[in-house]
């Protein structure tokens, strides 16, 4: 599909009315339908009640709760987190309530809360640890979608990263895909040969969704101490240092499959956002951006409708796949 411009914008319709009224911000992720295609990333927003009076959460399309797992976990040591050029690098080690907590204590509070739309995040070091956190979800109502980080080491297998080996990956996502009652959406391990093979291991294991792309592998050295900068030694990579590789990620995987694509990687405005949906995201997640800015997400998700009005596009959901050669 392609989006065609209608003439330069004047901010109103010919009786007077506000375009960006008019623009449907509708799109359609693993089945479930959000107000925007603009999502708060796991990880960056906590479990959505730390914005709750920075951010209006009813319109943006959704966010994804930090990495939910089976116990509680303390994360990685400090420091943890540092800038880079064009972004910053993390280590914080997964650190989360655990799964039991979220849904005793934060999920009765976010399902107070008009139009809120919850992405839970899920991982584990093993397949029964991610099967097991999903089934505990599964008694907890008010959960949209599940996005299951295929990014952890499996640690059954030495230490393999599930979304690094193709046969991991498809046990890893037909389990969870089986013992899930809500829609699935696999996020996937930049770290590869080849995305659009990772992607279609998903849509052939039943994934509804996958989001690309997760934290590259990095690593920074403190030239006068000799010493890695961050106390992992390695971190993941964000920012807008990484967008062009998310981009073009997220081009191959979701020419790969049939499925729908969340993409992320570096947005920090709405034409990133635009440019990944170009490129063939149904949906995007804002990251990094909000450690800069707390109210990115909305910002990009206005910012969104307005770009929509201003080139003529009446419908967000023609923008996706629909970059010119």
């Amino acid at each position: 599909m392609r989006c065609q411009a209608v003439g330069r914008y004047t901010g109103r319709d010919a009786n007077g009315g506000d375009k960006l009224s008019k623009a449907d911000m509708r799109v359609t992720l693993a089945g479930v339908e959000l107000r925007s295609p603009v999502i708060a990333a796991s990880g960056t927003f906590g479990y959505g009640l730390e914005f709750e009076e920075i951010v209006s959460l009813e319109r943006i399309g959704a966010f994804v709760t930090k990495g939910l797992s089976r116990e509680p976990m303390a994360g990685n040591a400090s420091p943890r987190i540092i800038e880079s050029p064009a972004g910053m690098m993390n280590a914080v080690g997964l650190q989360n309530i655990g799964v039991h907590a979220f849904v005793e204590e934060k999920m009765p509070r976010l399902r107070g809360i008009p139009g809120v739309v919850v992405i839970a995040n899920v991982f584990g070091y093993t397949i029964e640890d991610c099967v097991e956190v999903i089934h505990v979800l599964n008694d907890a109502p008010g959960i949209a979608i599940y996005e299951l980080n295929a990014s952890c080491p499996n640690t059954s297998h030495g230490g393999m990263v599930f979304g690094t080996d193709p046969d991991s990956l498809y046990q890893l996502a037909t389990r969870c895909r089986h013992a899930a009652e809500r829609p699935l959406m696999v996020k996937l391990s930049p770290n590869v040969t080849s995305i659009g093979q990772m992607a279609r291991v998903c849509e052939d294991a039943g994934a509804q969704a996958i989001s690309l792309v997760n934290t590259f592998l990095a690593l920074a050295i403190d030239v006068e101490t000799r010493r890695p900068r961050i106390a992992n030694v390695t971190g993941g990579l964000s920012g807008p240092a990484i967008r062009p590789i998310a981009v073009r990620m997220v081009h191959e995987a979701s020419q790969a499959v049939k499925i729908p694509v969340a993409g992320m990687g570096g947005i920090t405005r709405a034409e990133d956002a635009v440019e990944f949906m170009l490129a063939g995201a149904t949906a995007v997640e804002v990251g990094t951006a909000s450690f800069a800015d707390p109210r990115a997400v909305e910002n990009i998700a206005n910012g969104l409708r307005r770009w929509c009005a201003s080139h003529g596009v009446a419908r967000v959901s023609d923008l996706t796949g629909a970059m010119e050669r």
